[in-house]
C-alpha cells in the first residue's frame, strides 16, 4: 500500500471522529469579566453562548453580602448573549472566591477574568463537574502572568482541535502534499499567515466582518479538496506542485477567523501581547498534534494489506469537500439572519 493510501484511510477515520467535536466547538466558553470601578464597586459583563441561554445559562455567584446595583442590560455579540451589571461586593475580591452555578444541559466551562482599579488582571477558569452544581475560583491576591499564558494556552489548543473546519483544511493539506519535506513547507506557510493575521485582527489592526470571513474559509476547503481530487485521479493542478503559497494565502483567512473566536472570549487589556502569544503557541501545538496523530495512524494503517482499496483514497476527499460545501452554503445564508 502506498503511502498516500495510508495516509487517506488515517484521514477517514480521524474524520469519523470529528463531528463531536464540532458541535463541542459551536459551545464556546463563557465569559465572565469583572471590572472595579471604585471602593466595593464592580462592573459585571457575563457573555454566555446563545445555545447555553436556551437551555439553562449559569449564573455567577458573588461572595455573601453581594448585592447588585442599579440595572441590567442584555445585548448580542456574534453567538453571544452579553449581560451587563454593576454589583457591590463587601470589601475586595482579591482573596475570596467568585463563583458560577451551572444547570440544565447548556452547561459551558467559563473563563473568569478580575480587573482592579490600578489595571492588574487575573484569569481563571471554571469548569462545570460531572453534575449541575456549580464551580468556584480563588481570586489572587496578585495576578499571575503564568495563569494568563496556562488559560489562553488551553483556549488556543481546545479552539483548533475543537474546530472541525480548520481540521478539514489541515487534512487536505496533508493529503495533498504527503512528502515530508513539502508537507513541513506547507504547514510552516499556514501558520505563518494565520499568525500574522490572527494578532493583525486581535490588536484592531485589521477589521472584517466575521460572517464573509468564515465563508471564504468554507471556500478555501472546498478549493483544496477539489486540488486532492484532481491529484488522485492523475490530473494534478498546480497547487499539487506549489501547495506553500497556497497554503499560505488561504492561512491568512483562516487567522482572520480564529481571531473572530477570540474576539468572543476578549482578551485581557494588561496583559494582551502575553494572551495572544499563548493562544497562538496553542493553536499551533494543538495544529501540529493533530498533524502528527493522522501520519503516525497512516503509517500503522499502512501495515495492513485490508487497506489498499481505492475507495481509501477518495473517501476523505469526497468527506472534506462536500462538509465545505455545506459550510459555504450554510454561512452564505447567515448574511441575511
Amino acid at each position: 500500500m502506498t503511502r498516500v493510501a495510508a495516509i487517506a484511510l488515517a484521514s477517514l477515520a480521524v474524520a469519523l471522529v470529528l463531528p463531536a467535536a464540532a458541535r463541542a466547538h459551536d459551545l464556546r466558553p463563557a465569559l465572565l469579566s469583572v471590572t472595579q470601578v471604585g471602593p466595593e464597586r464592580y462592573d459585571v459583563e457575563f457573555r454566555v453562548p446563545i445555545e447555553a441561554t436556551l437551555a439553562e445559562a449559569p449564573e455567577p455567584i458573588f461572595p455573601d453580602g453581594s448585592k447588585r446595583a442599579g440595572g441590567t442590560t442584555r445585548t448580542r455579540f456574534g453567538t453571544m448573549s452579553i449581560e451587563r451589571f454593576r454589583v457591590q461586593v463587601p470589601g475586595d475580591l482579591a482573596g475570596r472566591r467568585l463563583g458560577v452555578r451551572f444547570a440544565g444541559s447548556g452547561r459551558s466551562e467559563v473563563l473568569v477574568r478580575v480587573a482592579t482599579r490600578d489595571g492588574r488582571t487575573s484569569v481563571g477558569r471554571l469548569v462545570p463537574g460531572p453534575g449541575a452544581g456549580a464551580a468556584d475560583w480563588l481570586v489572587p491576591a496578585a495576578p499571575s502572568m503564568r495563569a494568563v499564558a496556562g488559560t489562553y494556552l488551553r483556549l488556543g489548543v481546545e479552539h483548533i482541535l475543537t474546530g472541525l473546519d480548520h481540521l478539514a483544511f489541515v487534512l487536505a493539506l496533508v493529503l495533498l502534499t504527503p512528502a515530508w519535506r513539502r508537507l513541513w513547507k506547507t504547514i510552516t506557510a499556514f501558520t505563518a499567515a494565520h499568525s500574522l493575521t490572527l494578532a493583525l485582527a486581535a490588536t484592531g489592526i485589521v477589521r472584517l466582518p466575521p460572517p464573509p470571513v468564515e465563508a471564504t474559509i468554507a471556500l478555501t476547503i472546498v478549493f483544496v479538496a477539489r486540488e486532492v481530487w484532481l491529484m488522485q485521479h492523475g490530473r494534478p493542478g498546480s497547487t499539487a506542485s506549489r501547495a506553500w503559497p497556497v497554503a499560505f494565502a488561504f492561512g491568512l483567512l483562516h487567522g482572520l477567523g480564529f481571531a473572530g473566536a477570540l474576539a468572543e472570549v476578549g482578551l485581557p487589556d494588561a496583559d494582551l501581547p502575553l494572551a495572544l502569544l499563548s493562544f497562538n503557541v496553542g493553536v499551533e501545538l494543538g495544529q501540529l498534534a493533530f498533524v502528527a496523530a493522522v501520519l503516525a495512524l497512516g503509517r500503522l494503517m499502512s501495515r495492513h494489506a485490508w487497506t489498499q482499496h481505492r475507495w481509501l483514497r477518495l473517501a476523505p476527499t469526497y468527506a472534506i469537500g462536500a462538509m465545505a460545501c455545506f459550510w459555504c452554503i450554510d454561512r452564505v445564508a447567515r448574511f441575511w439572519l
